[in-house]
């Protein structure tokens, strides 16, 4: 008797996965990432080739933030760009809305740098890469704020 041996089926190659350059060339890939923070405020931020267009947690930033001061603060890094326009998506926690909108233009001001260096000396001369790195200050024991004591009372 011959003993016949079980051929078992193989298994299908698994599929290649695409390269860093094929996914860097499809349409729609970011072309930098940057994080901004401010106080208590971190905001995660992503260019893409695109009409311009700036999204911060999902809606349009003109409704995302309230004032027309914070509406110009995130749309000034992309003010000083000249012949290609971003799409910006922007994830941004923590803080105030002033705080969130002054760590997205931190962010997007990097952002844009990282993806061209030519644009670092203009960022610098509007002041857009500077670190506003004041934090609330934390309330220390034996007193009744950070800094405020106890009022002294002599009798």
């Amino acid at each position: 008797m011959e003993k016949t041996k079980k051929v078992q089926p193989q298994k299908p190659a698994a599929p290649k996965k695409p390269t860093k350059s094929a996914a860097s060339k499809k349409a729609g890939a970011p072309i930098s990432h940057a994080v901004g923070r401010r106080k208590r405020s971190v905001a995660r931020v992503w260019l893409r080739r695109g009409t311009g267009a700036v999204t911060v947690n999902g809606k349009a930033a003109n409704n995302y933030f309230d004032t027309d001061f914070n509406r110009a603060q995130v749309a000034l890094p992309m003010s000083l760009v000249k012949g290609v326009s971003y799409d910006v998506e922007v994830n941004v926690r923590g803080g105030g809305v002033n705080t969130q909108a002054d760590a997205v233009k931190l962010g997007i001001a990097r952002a844009l740098v990282a993806s061209d260096k030519e644009m670092k000396s203009a960022m610098r001369k509007h002041r857009l890469l500077t670190v506003d790195s004041r934090v609330k200050e934390r309330k220390k024991y034996g007193q009744r704020g950070a800094r405020r004591k106890f009022q002294f009372v002599k009798r």
